[in-house]
C-alpha cells in the first residue's frame, strides 16, 4: 500500500480520488462549496511533492475534471478516468519514472558544434526523445551527422518519427539500448537517474565520446563545459571516462 502511495502516477489518482471524496461527502452543504474543499485539498496533498510539474498535474487534476465534466450536473464523474486512461497509453508504466514529457527549446543545442565536433557521419543519440524536439535541435546543430532517436512509447515514436524527417526513430529502452556505437548521447532526464545515464555512458561509451544533459548536472562529475540558455535551463557537456562496471544503479 505503501509503495502504491508513493508512486507516479498512481499517487497523484490517489490525491484526485480523495478530493473527489470530500467533493461527494461534502455535496449536502451545496455543490460550490463541495468543489471548493476538494480543490483545497487537492492542492494541500499535491504541497506533499518535490517537484513542481507533479505538484501542478496533482493539484489541477481535480478543479480541471470537475469544470469539464460539468459540476452542476451533467457527465458521470468517472468519466473523468479518461483522460488517465490517455495518458496511460501516452506515457507506458515502464516510463513512469522517466522524466516528464517536456520539450527541448529551440536552440538549445546550437552551441554544441563548437564545444563537442564532430565528424561527418558521426552517430548521434536522443536518448528518450519524446515527440522529437531534441531531435530536430541536433539535427539542426550537426546537419552531417547520424542522428537517431530512441523512444518507449509508441505514438510518442510515431510522432518524432513523423516531426523529424531528418533523424530515424525507433523504439525501445534507452537503458537498454547500447550506447558505444554513438559519440555523443543526448538526454533531458531527471535529477534523480543522472548518475545511472553517467555509468551507462562510461561502461559503454567509446573513448572521445560526448554526454551532453539539459537542465540536470552528473553529480560529482566535473562537465567540460556548460552554458545558460535564455529562459534560465543549463546545458551540460560531459566526456564520459571508461570504465568497467557489474551493474548499472537503479
Amino acid at each position: 500500500m505503501r509503495r502504491l502511495a508513493t508512486t507516479w502516477p498512481l499517487s497523484a489518482l490517489l490525491v484526485w480520488l480523495a478530493a473527489w471524496a470530500c467533493h461527494a461527502l461534502l455535496l449536502g452543504l451545496g455543490r460550490e462549496a463541495a468543489v471548493v474543499a476538494g480543490a483545497v485539498l487537492g492542492g494541500a496533498l499535491a504541497l506533499l511533492y518535490r517537484e513542481r510539474w507533479r505538484r501542478l498535474i496533482a493539484a489541477l487534476g481535480f478543479p480541471l475534471s470537475a469544470l469539464l465534466l460539468g459540476w452542476q450536473g451533467g457527465a458521470p464523474p468517472l468519466l473523468w478516468l479518461l483522460p488517465l486512461a490517455l495518458l496511460w497509453w501516452l506515457y507506458p508504466r515502464r516510463s513512469w519514472s522517466e522524466a516528464p514529457l517536456f520539450p527541448t527549446p529551440a536552440g538549445a543545442l546550437s552551441r554544441l558544434p563548437t564545444e563537442a565536433p564532430l565528424p561527418p557521419g558521426a552517430r548521434v543519440l536522443d536518448a528518450g526523445c519524446g515527440v522529437g524536439d531534441g531531435l530536430r535541435e541536433l539535427v539542426r546543430a550537426y546537419p552531417e551527422a547520424r542522428v537517431e532517436g530512441v523512444e518507449w512509447s509508441r505514438p510518442l515514436a510515431l510522432a518524432a518519427r513523423w516531426r523529424v524527417r531528418g533523424a530515424t526513430v525507433r523504439r525501445g529502452d534507452l537503458w537498454a539500448d547500447d550506447w558505444a556505437p554513438f559519440a555523443l548521447v543526448y538526454l533531458f532526464q531527471r535529477p534523480e537517474s543522472m548518475p545511472r545515464a553517467w555509468a551507462k555512458a562510461c561502461a559503454e561509451m567509446a573513448p572521445g565520446g560526448w554526454l551532453v544533459s539539459l537542465d540536470f548536472a552528473v553529480p560529482g562529475a566535473a562537465p567540460v563545459a556548460s552554458w545558460q540558455l535564455g529562459n534560465g535551463q543549463f546545458v551540460w557537456l560531459y566526456r564520459p571516462q571508461r570504465t568497467v562496471v557489474s551493474k548499472l544503479p537503479n
